[in-house]
C-alpha cells in the first residue's frame, strides 16, 4: 500500500516536503492555512495571524546558486541576492515544475495531530483540519511539519521596565511594512540581527534620527566578497570547511576578526561583540553609522514616556516609535499530546526527529537556523525523513539520539544553529548522498569544483538516492550563473580601465 504522508504548511519546507514524498513513491497531502504557496517569502501588506511575515524591501541574505533546491536551479539572468518578489517567481517556477499544487489544500488549518490507538505498530496519525468551518479527520502514515520559526513574534515586554508608560507607537519588527509613515520620526530599533539592522538601515533614509539599541553587539558581514563575487560562493566551500579543522580554531577567529575589522573597526563603530554571537548580514550599515544617521545604543534600561534611558545612563527624548526585532518563538499547537517547547527549545535528533515516539513517523522540516541557506537543509531533511517513513533507513536507538542531540547543544551556542556544510554531509551520508571525493578522482574537472568551488546543493544529487543526471552540468556551470546577471554592460575590447589617481585629482 502507498504510504499517505500529511504535509502541514506550503512554504519553502512544504513545498520540497511534497516533492520529496513524490520521489519515494508516497502520497502527499499538504495543508497550507493561507490562499497560496511562499509562507514567509509572500509579502502581504496585511498578512494572516500565525503567518510568518516579511516587509515589502527584503532581500534575502544568500546568494541563488546556494540556496536553490538541488536539482532545479536558478535562472541563470536572476540576480544573486534576490528580493522577495524574484523569490516567491522561483517558488512558483519549481511548483510548476513538479506540478505541486494538485497536492496543496488551501485556506485549510490543522487543528490537531493526535497518535492513533494503535500507533505503536502502525505508527500511524490522526489529522483533524478546518476549511470554511467545517473539520474533516483523515489518517496519515506520516506527519511532516513544515511550519517553520518566523511565525510568533517574540514581545519579551518583561525586560523593558516603564514600556507601559511610553506614549509613543511600539511594536514588534514582524508588523512593519515599508518606511514611509515613519517620515521625519525618531525611531528606537531594538536588536541587531538581520531584520533589526535591516530596518534601522531603512528607516534612516525617511526618519529624523534612528538608535539602534544592542546588548551584545554583532559581527556585520558583507554580501559581496573578493572580486566581488558572493561572500557565501568564496567562504562556504570543503576546502575552507578544511582548513577550519586543521588551523587551530584560536587563528581561524584572529584571521576572521581581522579581516572584518579591515573593512571598519567593530569596536570604534560599538558594534563589537563581547562573545560568540550570530552574525549579521548588511551592506549599509557602516554608512548609515558614519552619516549619523543611525546611533549605535547599548541595551535600554527603562523607558520613559517620551525616550529612553541606556544601560551606560545616556537618554534619547522625544522618541516616536521603538520597533522591537527580538526574534520569534515558536510553539506547535496541534502537538500538544506529544510536543513539548521549553524556552523556545525542543529536542529532536538532527533537528528532525523526535527520540522518544515508537514509530518515526513525524518529521519537522525547517526547523532549523543555519550559518548558510535554509532550503537545501530542508529539502534533505525531507529526503532523509521520506525514507526513514518507509523503512529505508533507521533510526539509532532512543539513548543514542539523546545523546546526539545534547552533544548538539553543546556545539552550539543557538539550539537550532547548524554549520552549513557539516550539517549537509551529517544527513547527506544518512541518505547516502554525500559526495565521495576519492571517487571523484576519476573526473578531475568536476573534483576541482566541488572541493574549491562554492558547496551548491547540487553536490547531493551526484550519487545515491535521488541521483540527478543534471548534477555534473550545474556543479560545473555555476560560476557562469553568478557572473550572468552582472554582465549588463558588455566591455568592448578596446575599453581600458580609467586610472583612478586622475579622475580623483
Amino acid at each position: 500500500m502507498v504510504l499517505r504522508v500529511a504535509v502541514i504548511g506550503a512554504g519553502i519546507c512544504g513545498l520540497s516536503s511534497i516533492k520529496c514524498c513524490l520521489e519515494e513513491g508516497l502520497e502527499p497531502t499538504c495543508f497550507e492555512q493561507s490562499g497560496d504557496i511562499g509562507g514567509l517569502w509572500r509579502f502581504e501588506e496585511n498578512s494572516e495571524e500565525g503567518r510568518a511575515s516579511i516587509y515589502k524591501s527584503v532581500i534575502i541574505n544568500t546568494s541563488k546558486e546556494m540556496m536553490c533546491f538541488s536539482d532545479f536551479p536558478i535562472p541563470a539572468e536572476f540576480p544573486n541576492f534576490m528580493h522577495n518578489s524574484k523569490i516567491m517567481e522561483y517558488f512558483r517556477m519549481y511548483t510548476e515544475h513538479f506540478d505541486l499544487l494538485k497536492y496543496i489544500r488551501f485556506k485549510t488549518s490543522v487543528v490537531s495531530v493526535t497518535k492513533r490507538p494503535d500507533f505503536p505498530t502502525t505508527g500511524q496519525w490522526e489529522v483533524v483540519t478546518e476549511t470554511e468551518g467545517n473539520q474533516e479527520s483523515a489518517v496519515f502514515d506520516g506527519v511532516m511539519v513544515c511550519t517553520g520559526h518566523h511565525t510568533n513574534a517574540h514581545l519579551p515586554l518583561d525586560s523593558f521596565p516603564g514600556i507601559e508608560k511610553f506614549k509613543g507607537r511600539y511594536f514588534h519588527s514582524r508588523d512593519y511594512k515599508s518606511p514611509q509613515e515613519f517620515s521625519g520620526k525618531r525611531a528606537i530599533v531594538i536588536g541587531l540581527g538581520n531584520s533589526g539592522v535591516d530596518l534601522a538601515v531603512e528607516l534612516s533614509h525617511t526618519a529624523e534620527q534612528v538608535f539602534l539599541s544592542t546588548r551584545r553587539g554583532a559581527w556585520i558581514l558583507s554580501r559581496i566578497a573578493e572580486a566581488g563575487y558572493p561572500m557565501d560562493t568564496i567562504y562556504v566551500t570543503r576546502y575552507v570547511q578544511l582548513l577550519r579543522h586543521i588551523v587551530p580554531l584560536s587563528l581561524v577567529n584572529y584571521y576572521a576578526e581581522k579581516k572584518l575589522n579591515a573593512k571598519f573597526n567593530h569596536e570604534i563603530y560599538g558594534l563589537q561583540p563581547g562573545h560568540s554571537q550570530h552574525p549579521t548580514f548588511n551592506d549599509d550599515l557602516p554608512n548609515r553609522i558614519i552619516s549619523g544617521k543611525v546611533l549605535i545604543k547599548p541595551n535600554i534600561r527603562e523607558f520613559t514616556e517620551t525616550g529612553a534611558i541606556f544601560e551606560d545612563n545616556t537618554r534619547e527624548g522625544n522618541i516616536d516609535v521603538v520597533v522591537f526585532a527580538t526574534g520569534y518563538s515558536f510553539s506547535f499547537p496541534f502537538l500538544a499530546d506529544c510536543v513539548k517547547v521549553v524556552e523556545n527549545q525542543i529536542s529532536l535528533y538532527k533537528y528532525v526527529f523526535l527520540s522518544h515516539l515508537e514509530k518515526p513517523t513525524l518529521a519537522f522540516i525547517g526547523l532549523i537556523q543555519p550559518l548558510g541557506a535554509i532550503m537545501p537543509l530542508a529539502e534533505l531533511q525531507g529526503r532523509w525523513a521520506t525514507r526513514v517513513f518507509k523503512g529505508l533507513n533507521r533510526l539509532p536507538s532512543a539513548r543514542d539520539m539523546v545523546a546526539d542531540i545534547a552533544q548538539k547543544r553543546e556545539e552550539m551556542r543557538y539550539t537550532i544553529q547548524a554549520d552549513y556544510i557539516q550539517y549537509m554531509d551529517e544527513v547527506g551520508c544518512l541518505v547516502g548522498v554525500k559526495p565521495s571525493l576519492l571517487s571523484l578522482l576519476l573526473d578531475p574537472k568536476l573534483a576541482m569544483e566541488v572541493f574549491f568551488g562554492p558547496c551548491t546543493p547540487y553536490q547531493y544529487r551526484l550519487r545515491g538516492p535521488g541521483k540527478w543526471d543534471g548534477a555534473r552540468q550545474a556543479i560545473l556551470t555555476q560560476r557562469d550563473r553568478i557572473i550572468t546577471p552582472l554582465k549588463t554592460r558588455v566591455l568592448d575590447d578596446y575599453t581600458k580601465p580609467t586610472v583612478l589617481i586622475s579622475y580623483c585629482s
